[in-house]
């Protein structure tokens, strides 16, 4: 039986995971797992406390280790501590001995797409053999690189086989928010679900429907939405920069926040662009400084 099918062992852990409930995760009763499962749950509880900011503590846990799985998610750990070139080394190591291997394939995927190394992520996970955690990986790739035509292959062709699943349905509304239009509401409703819900809800889920309520215009929800989750976890970097983009389109100051981020998460995307962006700015202006003349 697949163990993350409706029936599965770990199916609840799986999806506690993507819905962001990652205490949940960690405090998930493993006890009763078939041997086989045991080592697929450690890696979502592994998983779960780097999310939650633990990555030191899970490089110790897992040193020493022989699994491939356990080695890439020591790699995570490592990436996410900014060693980023003995991460990829790692991965690349593990994708060559181990490519088959799905959490290596997953993990691996996520460490190489964030070290800039998109086609070297795809080419790892293209090895995968019916898994969603695979394709929403692919799927969220091929959003970053604004190929939302390949994305919506992916999600289409994995719904046909997976037509209940949570991460589908995820992706689904992941590409939706690229789409546009009805698809806004379509993927509102998807997040709002899970937000809303007490056996689903978390921040992330809560942020997910925050940036759908921003997309059709409603600003005072959005807000309200990205404060509930700011006061349940004030560092939660997603939070503040959703915060922070609100911020700039109701006009009002946004450099308590921008300080905050640059605080919580100095190398965040957000702020890795705009400054990208002032310095292209500041490049053009140059061209156009006014020139005095005795």
């Amino acid at each position: 039986m697949d163990p993350y099918s409706a029936e599965g062992e770990l199916i609840n852990i799986h999806n506690h995971f993507h819905q962001g409930q990652y205490q949940e995760v960690i405090d998930f009763d493993t006890s009763a797992l078939s041997a086989e499962n045991a080592l697929p749950a450690r890696v979502f509880a592994l998983r779960a406390r780097i999310a939650l900011g633990q990555a030191e503590d899970v490089v110790a846990d897992v040193q020493g280790e022989s699994e491939p799985e356990l080695a890439a998610v020591g790699a995570l750990a490592e990436f996410t501590l900014g060693k980023t070139d003995t991460a990829v080394k790692t991965i690349e190591e593990l994708a060559s001995s181990a490519g088959d291997n799905q959490t290596v394939q997953v993990v691996g995927g996520i460490v190489l797409q964030a070290a800039g190394k998109s086609e070297e992520a795809l080419a790892l996970l293209s090895q995968h053999s019916g898994s969603l955690d695979a394709v929403a990986l692919i799927t969220q790739i091929h959003l970053q690189q604004n190929r939302t035509d390949l994305a919506l292959k992916e999600v289409s062709a994995a719904r046909r086989w997976a037509q209940d699943s949570l991460l589908v349905n995820l992706a689904e509304s992941w590409v939706g928010l690229r789409l546009g239009g009805d698809k806004y509401q379509q993927a509102f409703y998807v997040f709002e679900e899970l937000a809303q819900a007490p056996s689903t809800s978390s921040i992330v889920s809560l942020v997910s429907q925050a940036v759908c309520e921003l997309h059709l215009g409603r600003v005072e929800e959005a807000q309200s939405a990205l404060q509930q989750a700011v006061q349940k976890q004030p560092e939660y970097a997603e939070a503040i920069a959703n915060l922070l983009v609100l911020t700039v389109i109701t006009g009002e100051d946004p450099n308590e926040l921008t300080s905050s981020l640059k605080k919580t998460a100095p190398q965040h995307p957000f702020l890795v662009d705009l400054e990208e962006k002032s310095e292209l700015f500041d490049k053009a202006a140059a061209k156009y400084s006014a020139k005095v003349s005795a």
